[in-house]
């Protein structure tokens, strides 16, 4: 088994895109910690699976998600299931405008905000670079000329609403769930994280991005370096004896085979 034909998911080309320190040469820590990840993947089929609340929000309101982008453009958007690869990447877009996923004119990621205050800050903070490449990414294997990143501010389900309370009734070491002082808390989380006092047309942000060759040539490049380092240091032919090495780069431990 070798890195050589390993594509790497758009939505990891953030990390491995990441550039090292100043000063440093090579992959960037970041960029290696990622290809451990890949490594147990594709050699023991673990995956790592972390998932935040706002992870878990994103996936819980898509459609919903899908269905208030539809109402803005006034058109009928449905998710892409269609996951494609070239020899370099593969990804799944959400959505598209064109003739098909492969022949897509835009394509769009939609973005569910866990809350309205992190749904406004896009409008301030820089473009996150991880969604940047992710988009590039998604380009490349469309051939689309134009993404659109947008953000959504949907109701946040009944499920995590109620967590969110839990976790307030313990902060608040209050026993009484009719404690006028929790309840007030409640209606104050429930308009913090329900939204449908707020029209649609303020609940949606576009942020567009336009295909840039050449930093889908870079991606491709760094694929390479990639697959290379996975090679030199992950992959390694049936090893009897694993002996553990630390590799100063980065804070993972590297193994080293030797036979008996």
């Amino acid at each position: 088994m070798s890195a050589d034909k390993i594509k790497f998911r758009c939505s990891s080309l953030g990390d491995i895109m990441t550039e090292p320190r100043k000063g440093e040469t090579g992959l960037s820590a970041t960029c290696k910690k990622r290809l451990v990840e890949v490594f147990v993947n594709e050699k023991y089929g673990r995956e790592k699976d972390v998932q935040t609340k706002q992870m878990l929000k994103g996936l819980l309101v898509e459609e919903d998600a899908i269905t208030l982008y539809s109402r803005l453009r006034k058109k009928n958007f449905t998710k892409n299931l269609e996951t494609l690869n070239n020899e370099y990447i593969k990804g799944t877009p959400d959505l598209f405008e064109g003739e098909s996923i492969r022949k897509a004119a835009v394509i769009i990621d939609v973005k569910s905000s866990y809350d309205i205050f992190t749904f406004f800050a896009t409008t301030a903070d820089a473009l996150n670079k991880n969604y940047y490449w992710q988009m590039q990414g998604y380009m490349a294997l469309t051939g689309a000329k134009q993404a659109r990143l947008v953000y959504c501010l949907i109701n946040t389900p009944d499920v995590l609403v109620n967590d969110e309370k839990r976790r307030l009734q313990w902060k608040m070491n209050i026993l009484d769930d009719e404690s006028p002082m929790f309840e007030e808390a409640c209606i104050a989380l429930d308009k913090l994280m329900k939204y449908d006092d707020i029209p649609i047309s303020e609940r949606a942000l576009e942020i567009v991005i336009d295909r840039a060759d050449f930093d889908i040539k870079k991606i491709y490049s760094r694929v390479e370096q990639c697959r290379t380092y996975m090679n030199s240091k992950l992959f390694k032919s049936d090893p009897s004896i694993i002996l553990a090495s630390h590799d100063k780069d980065v804070d993972v431990i590297i193994v080293e085979a030797t036979k008996v």
